[in-house]
């Protein structure tokens, strides 16, 4: 480094010290005016218009209602009865389980009441009973155990048929029933003889509707 150079470096350090020398007063904030709140109005909470949640709550119930339909198959339209059973046992296959535990009396009374026939059960093991659509009925759909598997059975009191009708599905056959002013499907396994079930249960059924 120059003498020069050294003068400056010099100079500007007693810039730097002078400058650091210098009192500076303490910062002082002033101090503000209270405010007065007598006069100041407060802001209303906003609430949610009671309309906007009712119409939300309507769309939703249609959006479950409309799900609801269309799971449950009510939509579909089917060229026969015996199409639309077979269809309806495709959408319930959790009930044709082989298994040696009979449904409880009370849930077979709900299913089965007495307003719309008496099942005689001591004829057959009933391992499921649930209510279904039918043509647009409500009608009982059972399960019994047969020699070669499950047996469904659907019981139709105001669904009625002209004659015998056969069901053929792909690994099951059955056959339509008329009874009285209703009928009843009985649908098993290819290799099950179903004219012992179908006489027990056209015995134990008696439309009561």
């Amino acid at each position: 480094m120059t003498d020069e150079q050294n003068m400056d470096t010099r100079q500007l350090d007693l810039k730097i010290a002078k400058a650091l020398q210098i009192d500076v007063p303490e910062l002082v904030m002033p101090e503000l005016p209270e405010i007065e709140t007598d006069n100041v109005a407060a802001l209303p909470a906003r609430k949610r218009s009671r309309k906007a949640l009712w119409f939300a709550l309507a769309a939703s119930v249609v959006l479950a209602t409309s799900i609801s339909l269309r799971m449950s198959d009510m939509f579909e339209t089917y060229d026969s009865l015996a199409e639309e059973i077979l269809a309806h046992m495709d959408h319930e296959p959790y009930a044709l389980r082989v298994t040696d535990i009979a449904v409880p009396d009370d849930r077979l009374e709900r299913v089965v009441p007495a307003s719309i026939a008496r099942f005689d059960r001591d004829k057959s093991l009933i391992t499921y009973a649930q209510p279904c659509v039918i043509k647009g009925k409500t009608s009982p759909h059972l399960v019994i155990q047969g020699e070669h598997g499950p047996v469904t059975i659907i019981l139709m009191p105001e669904v009625g048929v002209a004659e015998t009708t056969p069901i053929e599905g792909e690994n099951v056959k059955g056959v339509i029933l008329p009874v009285g002013d209703g009928s009843i499907a009985i649908i098993g396994d290819r290799e099950e003889q179903l004219a012992p079930i179908q006489k027990n249960v056209v015995d134990s059924v008696m439309w009561t509707t």
